[in-house]
């Protein structure tokens, strides 16, 4: 026993001798550890290399081209189809676009067409420009990508502005607009503006050789278009030579936006004599014109153009500045955005072009307007009661009188008081003063600067303005602008059309001093324009003192109605029609002064509306809609397309159903009081 006791013994006094040593080179082995970390090193000794920001900047970019090559693979090597399929399981069959769907009615390519692009939607390229241009030559400064605006800001605004003294080229500076369908098939890369419609309008056979894109710069008064670049002439020449290698078919012309207006000046233009006139006679029209399909056209102007040309502003812009406040006004990096698109945007003379013509008589006055207690909810109310206030389904509220009239207000209480109860002072008695156009250290130099204190307190004062007062008030704050515009534009109503002074060019655009319709019994004349939108009418405005070298007016985006409904919101009171032309504007004289033998019409050529009501996409899978009745996106609605292609194919508008109206025009052009 004693002798397995002390064998017991030596083996636990072995084994913990034995631990003891383990334990020991485990501390070696801990120690040597510690060492080659604090050298770099991992266990075997080796050099351990550190991971830096670099390293995982590049491993990041390879993963998201990696990732980004998958992708694309898939794209390509998956069936054309799939798309197609993906989104037929979401939201159910494709309708067939219009011109596949006449295509199996037996519809083909018949009367040749012409578009006729608006302002800002055909693209501009550089053939002459400065050192900053360089290596620009025919590239587009407008339209496209917009690169240049991006790399070189300044140039870029140099370089599409024009003279103040002209209203053309800058010297040495050439800018002209692109040619060819390429002009206005799309505005930016996946933003089509033509691109649908001449898609549809192919597929029924129709090719470059019986479609002409008519081209102009946008920017200049359209007269000047024919005095710098022959553009009407060009138009003219296009139009017979495409007659003439069609059978003898008449065009179909299809204006868009301020496009409208250019064609009205051109019919005036090529019937008038040279050189004034393209010299084609009283009938040239009746020769070559099946019929003018005018799309969202701004026959009567725009108040969209009024917050424009007085504070480079609309809803959208108003919105930006109030949710960053003096970010545009202020020189970041440079740049004043606000002030030099004013200076930019006040020397394009086709701007003038949209101010609102006809004066109070067909916008309203100071406690009157064609659309007054129209409905703002969201909820469409018909009514034809027009003599006083009626309840809003929603609310169940009575709704008050909205002054559209005053186009400007400055202030909520100036927008809704009677006239009775505004005390204003007459801002064109008073002279301007205090200038520090020359003593300040403002970078960019617009009109405002000119004016001094007393004249900017002056347009305050005055409180509220109509569509009379408007023209008085931009000869006041821009008279360098509208000195140009005055011998280019017009804006009131002609008492006596045979009066020999509307033969001048300066009336052709403005259809209420126009002296005429061509004589043209057989054409017709559409007006096409989505309705169903709230669309900007009037404004609330302030006077804002940042600086002396900001601009000075801003749209009041605090200024809201009393409830959700209210066609007051952010500032801007709101009525129907496209998002940017009010149906006051597209729909009157195809409602009223053109319907039937009027003193503006006088061979009866037949005048249609046909209104499309806004539809919005159901999800992001129909992009922008097939049934939208928004200003440029009305080019793809389905019903639209539909509506041009037959007339192209030889459809008249009592084939299409007459007038289509689901806005309250008609009630609104009764409440006009014009001379017919």
């Amino acid at each position: 026993m004693s002798f397995l006791r002390r064998r017991k013994t030596v083996a636990n006094s072995t084994s913990r001798g034995s631990d003891r040593g383990d334990d020991e080179e485990e501390k070696k082995k801990n120690e040597k550890k510690g060492e080659n970390i604090k050298k770099g090193k991992n266990v075997e000794g080796k050099k351990i290399e550190k991971w830096s920001c670099i390293d995982s900047c590049c491993w990041f970019i390879g993963f998201i081209c990696s990732v980004w090559w998958f992708l694309l693979f898939l794209y390509n090597a998956m069936p054309a189809s799939f798309p197609q399929y993906v989104t037929e399981a979401i939201t159910g069959p494709w309708l067939d676009p219009p011109g596949a769907k006449l295509r199996k009615e037996g519809l083909s390519a018949n009367h040749p067409v012409v578009f006729v692009p608006g302002i800002v939607t055909g693209g501009l390229e550089l053939w002459e420009g400065r050192q900053c241009a360089d290596g620009l030559f025919r590239k587009r400064l407008w339209g496209g990508t917009f690169g240049e605006l991006y790399k070189r800001p300044l140039c870029w605004v140099e370089h599409l502005s024009l003279d103040n003294e002209t209203g053309l080229d800058r010297q040495g500076i050439r800018v002209r607009p692109v040619s060819g369908l390429v002009a206005a098939d799309y505005f930016a890369p996946g933003y089509f503006v033509w691109a649908v419609l001449i898609a549809n309008l192919a597929r029924i056979g129709y090719e470059e050789k019986n479609m002409y894109m008519a081209a102009y710069d946008w920017r200049i008064s359209f007269q000047n278009t024919e005095v710098r670049d022959q553009t009407l002439s060009r138009i003219k020449n296009n139009i017979e030579l495409m007659v003439a290698t069609n059978g003898g078919k008449k065009v179909v012309v299809i204006p868009h936006s301020m496009g409208v207006l250019y064609f009205l000046h051109f019919m005036k233009w090529v019937e008038a004599p040279r050189p004034m006139g393209g010299g084609g006679g009283s009938n040239w029209c009746a020769m070559h014109i099946k019929a003018v399909t005018n799309i969202g056209g701004p026959f009567l102007g725009v108040p969209k153009s009024v917050a424009g040309l007085f504070s480079t502003e609309a809803r959208d812009i108003a919105v930006a500045r109030a949710f960053a406040p003096g970010f545009l006004d202020k020189d970041v990096f440079g740049l004043q955005t606000l002030q030099h698109l004013m200076r930019m945007t006040r020397t394009w003379d086709s701007t003038m072009s949209m101010i609102p013509k006809g004066g109070d008589t067909i916008w309203g006055g100071l406690d009157w307007s064609p659309e007054e207690y129209y409905n703002c909810s969201a909820k469409k109310q018909k009514n034809n009661d027009t003599s006083g206030a009626f309840k809003n389904d929603k609310a169940n509220i009575v709704k008050k009188n909205i002054n559209y009239g005053r186009l400007i207000s400055f202030g909520k209480d100036n927008a809704e008081l009677h006239s009775s109860k505004l005390e204003r002072l007459d801002f064109r008695e008073c002279l301007k003063g205090r200038n520090f156009a020359n003593t300040s250290s403002c970078d960019v130099w617009t009109e405002y600067h000119d004016m001094g204190v007393e004249g900017i307190k002056a347009v305050v004062d005055y409180k509220a303005y109509t569509a009379d007062s408007i023209l008085e008030l931009f000869h006041f704050v821009a008279p360098k602008m509208m000195k140009r515009g005055g011998g280019h534009f017009s804006y009131g109503i002609a008492d006596n059309l045979d009066d020999p002074k509307y033969n001048h060019y300066k009336y052709w655009s403005n259809p209420l001093k126009q002296r005429e319709l061509p004589n043209a019994p057989d054409m017709e004349i559409y007006s096409m324009y989505g309705v169903g939108i709230p669309t900007e009418r009037a404004y609330v405005y302030k006077f804002s003192t940042q600086s002396e070298c900001h601009i000075p007016f801003q749209i009041d985006t605090s200024v809201n109605g009393e409830n959700e409904d209210s066609c007051l919101r952010g500032g801007v009171y709101s009525s129907d029609g496209d998002e940017t032309i009010p149906v006051l504007s597209a729909g009157f004289m195809c409602a009223k002064a053109w319907r039937g033998r009027t003193r503006f019409n006088p061979s009866g050529i037949r005048a249609y509306i046909r209104e499309y009501d806004h539809a919005p996409p159901a999800n992001l899978l129909e992009g922008r809609g097939t049934q939208s009745g928004a200003h440029v996106d009305i080019l793809g609605n389905f019903a639209l397309i539909e509506d041009i292609i037959r007339v192209a194919a030889g459809a008249s508008g009592e084939d299409l159903g007459g007038d289509r109206v689901y806005s309250d025009i008609f009630k609104w052009s009764k409440k006009i009081d014009l001379k017919l």
